[in-house]
């Protein structure tokens, strides 16, 4: 695509890759057949072609409306579309860079400018935001459905993690709404790989991933968060231990691009190029290992959802499924699995509507196997998609250790 960034766009310190990225869009059409949001919209303005049109337009130096960005926040982040696309788009850091662009031209209402605050203050701390689950928990018989459905329907209580013992370690992110929403689930976890022969290091001084933040185009204070991550991992990792295992798809997405995010740093670039590859999610672990140490015993019919972060972003969809598969788990056919939920992170606060009518599609499809339960990788999915209060959803570490003998 012949393209001519204005001046000030060229001032931007990701202009050579906005420039490169949109260069590389042939315009086929091809990603419009597998997005979300373009198939329950019709509007070419709300694919990804029309997406980045959109942002090749505002980084040339036409007008911005509000109705530019309003098509630009209704897109998931899902990169479906890059696992369709045969040119090979990074379409997803295109949007992070018309995002930032945009939101620097356009100023939001009072109210979204309000909720994505919240959203911001809330959600990376897990003390603050247990608190006010507490709250809604306390609360729950007089509120909205809407809040409601935010709330988890169960909250299995953290059981006690092994000591560290083995010589293989490796480092866990314990994430920023999971341990209220799923505690159980790390611990879960710890318990699993322990059997494998291999210890968690706990680092408690790593937080939030700063994907909420990034992807609520405060981007820098998310970049400050995976700063502070890494200054936290690195003594560990020079200690030896040889990954830093993520149970949220979504954190493991995010934090397998601080390398990228943080090249042109002088003071982490390098740190961040090791973090980024010393990140694994708990599958890539689990495929490795010898699971039948595991003595799993289950007849337990259950409906695998892949998460986006999982099969678009880290390419490993299909792992999960093997793994349950080898550890005896019956699983059911999914139709249409390639398909967002809706979750994505912030987006079913944001954009209620749509990601509603996402979920109930999903879980359409989850469902139609007729399963006992639906498991997942990332607690946003998680919550979401067992938020419409049908069959039940976990995380799937849970379920296996569970059914260890």
């Amino acid at each position: 695509m012949q393209t001519n960034l204005s001046e000030e766009a060229k001032r931007l310190p990701r202009a050579e890759e906005a420039e490169r990225i949109l260069r590389s869009c042939v315009h086929c059409g091809f990603c419009n057949a597998t997005c979300p949001t373009y198939q329950i919209l019709g509007d070419e303005l709300d694919g990804p072609r029309g997406r980045i049109y959109q942002m090749k337009q505002a980084l040339e130096g036409a007008p911005i409306s509000p109705s530019t960005q309003e098509h630009l926040d209704r897109c998931l982040t899902c990169r479906n579309c890059e696992t369709t696309c045969p040119s090979g788009v990074q379409y997803h850091n295109l949007l992070d860079i018309g995002r930032d662009f945009i939101e620097r031209k356009v100023p939001r209402p009072l109210g979204e400018r309000a909720l994505r605050a919240g959203l911001r203050t809330l959600m990376p701390r897990p003390a603050l935001f247990k608190m006010a689950l507490g709250a809604g928990q306390a609360f729950r018989p007089f509120l909205p459905a809407t809040v409601k459905a935010k709330l988890p329907r169960e909250i299995t209580p953290a059981k006690a993690r092994p000591p560290v013992q083995h010589a293989r370690r490796v480092l866990m992110l314990e994430g920023c709404v999971q341990p209220g929403l799923s505690p159980n689930t790390n611990a879960a976890t710890a318990r699993v790989l322990d059997r494998l022969g291999i210890s968690v290091t706990p680092v408690r001084e790593a937080g939030c991933c700063g994907a909420v933040d990034y992807h609520l185009n405060a981007q820098e204070a998310g970049l400050d968060r995976a700063r502070r991550n890494i200054d936290a991992w690195w003594p560990q990792i020079e200690a030896g231990a040889e990954a830093i295992v993520q149970t949220a798809s979504g954190c493991g997405a995010f934090v397998k691009e601080y390398g990228h995010l943080l090249a042109g740093d002088p003071a982490y670039a390098s740190k961040a190029s090791q973090v980024s590859a010393l990140a694994k999610d708990l599958v890539e672990v689990m495929r490795e290992a010898p699971l039948e140490t595991l003595n799993v015993r289950s007849d337990l019919r259950m409906a695998f959802h892949c998460p986006c972060t999982l099969q678009h972003a880290q390419k490993l969809g299909g792992s999960v499924e093997s793994v349950l598969t080898r550890l005896g788990f019956h699983l059911t056919a999914v139709p249409d699995a390639h398909l967002c939920c809706g979750s994505a992170g912030t987006y079913s606060i944001t954009q209620p509507a749509l990601s509603k009518e996402l979920r109930d599609n999903k879980l359409n499809a989850l469902e139609s196997g007729q399963p006992e339960v639906i498991v997942t990788a990332n607690i946003g999915c998680q919550t979401h998609l067992d938020g419409a209060g049908r069959t039940p959803v976990r995380h799937w570490i849970e379920v296996v250790e569970e059914a260890m003998a």
